[in-house]
């Protein structure tokens, strides 16, 4: 009895091994839970699952060759099965039916079709992640899972709206990764002026993608929009299928854009949004601008024409009201003196209030078109691919306006009245004026200064190569075995010269940076940030970098980076990040640091995956390194500096998990006895700065205190302190806390 047993059980299992998977189910076949349909070449998989620790049973679909469960789609979502007793059919009107068991008379979910010969229909899983419902003899699909999309959108997918079917091909994210159920968040197609998405927070709108058309999209490279009668979408594709790709909307409320990365055996985020205050939907309010690397006071600031609308609220760096024209009563004719003042490189206002005038239409005659409609508030022209210019004018309030400096956003033409243009146009006449002035009185001057100019120069050039060649003979200015170079005139050129000397600082050859990041690959992006991308690289010796490139159109300058080259020179401690060198050769500013595996704190902290790998032990510990890096700033250094910036992004973790803070473009030095300090340039992060240096510019030890605090608060809750997504009042996870800890 035992050996037939033995011998029963081997067969399964060789029945199991040598069977050939199917991804078919037919009128006569069922799938029952632990049972799979697997498409043709093994790239997604159809079946019952659980979600993290929840007791329910789903039907869903995920990816094959993820060792990781990723479900990108969930039949019955909001109807869960309580028990492993669920099975798939087809019924005898054609519909693909989910019992909960084989007893249950009224399915759990069901494709809900009109089928005119159900004998004929068959249900097939394809190597796209789609679930089709096909008639056998003419192949053609009555339903797909792709026209009902969850949180997840795939290759091939169409994300936009079907307006003949009525299909809505929207996102909606889970309730909790325990969840998959429709949450609050969703994100939509709005078609109306210029097409462009909106993130949903219940009806409210949270936030607003850029309208089309689109210059680029990161990493995302084979897409394509369609714009048509019947359908408007978004899609893209890859040729190479061993590139596994996908959007989501998480249960935060971000879109998130991911790749997988077999060799690290994990998904990689390479964008994300909203991402900073300013990408919230109207968040300074209407007729205004929101500037993400605004170093002053406030990030907003009315357009051309516009004041704030509650002067006292804009003072408290609270812009929500928005910007009024400073003259209400304009006159009658409003094409008498009006003209347009250009705001440069922005994220487009919403376009549900605008219109597309004409395609193929020059800049001149896009102005003419809105000067003659009193209503018309502002345009843009715009290239379009195929089409020339197409003329987008809008009429009325003009709402979420960001500047785009850095990611080459469109020009936007704002309509004045005429005292405004005179006001502008003075200001020109003035320079103009001064300048003619100067003419006048340079040639006079030329012919004194030039031998004098000629001969200082001279005499300076003499003096500055003997130093160099005494300096030369002293210090060793070559690394063959990696490339390494000390570029003098650059030095002086970048105002690096003159701090004095950095035996600690190796100024490396931009060729040797370009070959270690190849050519600054999208591929090689480890973070971005107001002052540009940080890129991982490989030196020729093996050694692994971080380089943070500067942005030409960074408002962080000269400044920042030799204040953040100079002090990390200066600064050595086991949880202060270590910087090996910089390049500043071809008007770049490049620094370049030790590579951290484990990138920043807030990757771990806020993402999904990953939050679950931080134990309290873990967290205890990085709690304490974070804290011994203050204190070595603060008094155990030579030299006493105040931080200004420490947030979760600016804390980065080693292989071993032990924290770095990271980033000293904003540091300040103190001498040994000064206590406060007061700035008019407030720089930071909104939600980590402590009260007294965001309103009064007063900063201290205290200041980076509070920060610490904040980062205490968020590594213990998970929560984000800037972007708190709670449902009481609270606008921040300070305030969520004060009420929690005062509530009686």
């Amino acid at each position: 009895m035992a050996e037939e047993q033995l011998l029963f059980i081997l067969l399964l299992i060789l029945r199991f091994i040598f069977a050939t998977p199917i991804d078919t189910i037919t009128i006569n076949q069922t799938l029952a839970d632990g049972n799979f349909l697997i498409s043709k070449n093994n790239s997604f998989t159809l079946g019952f699952f659980t979600p993290g620790s929840s007791s329910y049973r789903y039907l869903g679909i995920w990816f094959y060759k993820v060792p990781r469960q990723t479900v990108v789609w969930v039949a019955n979502r909001n109807n869960p099965i309580n028990g492993s007793s669920g099975v798939v059919s087809i019924n005898q009107y054609g519909n693909l039916v989910l019992y909960s068991n084989l007893e249950e008379k009224i399915p759990v979910w069901s494709t809900n079709i009109s089928a005119e010969d159900a004998s004929a229909s068959e249900a097939q899983l394809l190597d796209s992640g789609n679930l089709v419902l096909v008639k056998t003899t003419s192949k053609r699909i009555v339903w797909q899972s792709f026209d009902y999309p969850t949180n997840t959108m795939l290759r091939g997918m169409k994300f936009g709206l079907d307006q003949r079917r009525g299909l809505d091909w929207s996102l909606t994210s889970w309730r909790s990764a325990d969840d998959p159920g429709n949450s609050e968040y969703s994100v939509k197609l709005d078609p109306r002026g210029s097409p462009q998405y909106f993130l949903y927070k219940g009806e409210s709108r949270y936030w607003r993608s850029v309208p089309w058309p689109w210059r680029t999209i990161a990493n995302v490279y084979n897409y394509s929009f369609v714009n048509t009668k019947h359908e408007i979408y978004f899609s893209y594709n890859y040729s190479d299928p061993s590139v596994i790709i996908r959007m989501m909307l998480d249960e935060g409320g971000f879109v998130k854009w991911f790749t997988w990365h077999e060799i690290e055996a994990r998904w990689k985020e390479f964008w994300s949004a909203p991402k900073y205050r300013c990408e919230w939907y109207g968040v300074c309010g209407a007729n205004s601008k929101c500037e993400p690397n605004n170093v002053n006071t406030f990030e907003c600031s009315c357009l051309p024409g516009y004041e704030p609308k509650f002067p006292r609220d804009w003072h408290l760096r609270d812009g929500s009201g928005g910007c009024v024209r400073r003259r209400l009563q304009s006159s009658p004719d409003c094409e008498n003196g009006d003209g347009f003042l250009k705001v440069e490189h922005v994220k487009v206002p919403d376009t549900t209030a605008a219109t597309w005038v004409a395609m193929g239409m020059t800049h001149l005659d896009c102005e003419h078109e809105c000067k003659k409609n009193c209503s018309c508030s502002a345009f843009s022209s715009i290239p379009i691919a195929g089409k020339g210019t197409g003329c987008l004018a809008w009429y009325g309030d003009l709402m979420d306006i960001i500047d785009l400096s850095d990611y080459s956003g469109y020009d936007l033409y704002i309509r004045v009245d005429a005292f405004e243009l005179a006001v502008d146009g003075s200001k020109s006449y003035r320079f103009l004026q001064k300048k003619g002035m100067l003419v006048v009185g340079i040639p006079s001057l030329i012919s004194v200064w030039l031998v004098i100019i000629i001969f200082i120069y001279f005499w300076f050039w003499k003096r500055r190569k003997a130093v160099i060649s005494k300096n030369r003979l002293n210090k060793k200015i070559f690394d063959s075995s990696i490339g390494l170079n000390n570029y003098e005139d650059s030095l002086e050129e970048n105002g690096l010269r003159g701090s004095g000397n950095q035996p600690n600082l190796i100024f490396f050859d931009f060729s040797t940076i370009l070959a270690a990041t190849n050519n600054f690959s999208a591929t090689n992006i480890l973070g971005q940030g107001g002052f540009g991308s940080v890129y991982k690289g490989k030196l020729s010796n093996g050694q692994e970098i971080a380089v943070k490139r500067m942005s030409k159109n960074s408002k962080q300058g000269i400044r920042e980076f030799k204040n953040e080259a100079i002090l990390i020179a200066k600064l050595q401690h086991r949880n202060l990040v270590k910087l090996i060198g910089c390049c500043i050769q071809k008007k770049e500013q490049v620094l370049i640091y030790e590579y951290l595996p484990n990138k920043s704190l807030d990757s771990f902290l806020f993402d999904q995956e990953r939050r679950f790998l931080l134990d309290w032990e873990m967290r205890f510990n990085i709690i304490i390194g974070i804290a011994r890096g203050i204190l070595y700033l603060h008094q155990d250094s030579r030299l006493r500096i105040i931080h200004r910036d420490l947030k979760s992004s600016n804390i980065l973790l080693d292989g071993e998990m032990n924290p770095k803070i990271s980033d000293f473009g904003m540091a300040r030095l103190f001498r040994s006895d000064q206590i406060q300090d007061v700035t008019n340039r407030v720089v930071g992060t909104y939600g980590y700065m402590s009260p007294e240096y965001a309103v009064f510019g007063k900063f201290s030890v205290k200041s980076d205190v509070f920060s610490f605090g904040v980062i205490l608060l968020e590594i213990i809750s998970g929560k984000r302190s800037n972007g708190f997504n709670q449902e009481d009042t609270s606008l921040s996870l300070i305030g969520h806390v004060c009420d929690k800890l005062l509530s009686p």
